[in-house]
């Protein structure tokens, strides 16, 4: 069975686990309505995308 030869430090661990973070999705602003959307997806207000209406606005 694999055991440690010695103890890992504080720093080490914690420069281990910088990378075990939650991503924030990119989001922009929708030209047509201003509501902050994902980019490269149809808007959930206005329902447009690139500047077209692609589905019925939900209001």
């Amino acid at each position: 069975m694999a055991v440690p030869k010695r103890r890992t430090s504080k720093t080490v661990k914690r420069q281990r686990r910088t990378h075990f973070k939650l991503d924030v999705p990119g989001m922009v602003k929708c030209p047509e309505c201003g509501e902050l959307k994902k980019s490269h997806r149809v808007c959930k207000s206005c329902g447009t995308y690139k500047g077209e209406e692609v589905t019925e606005a939900k209001d």
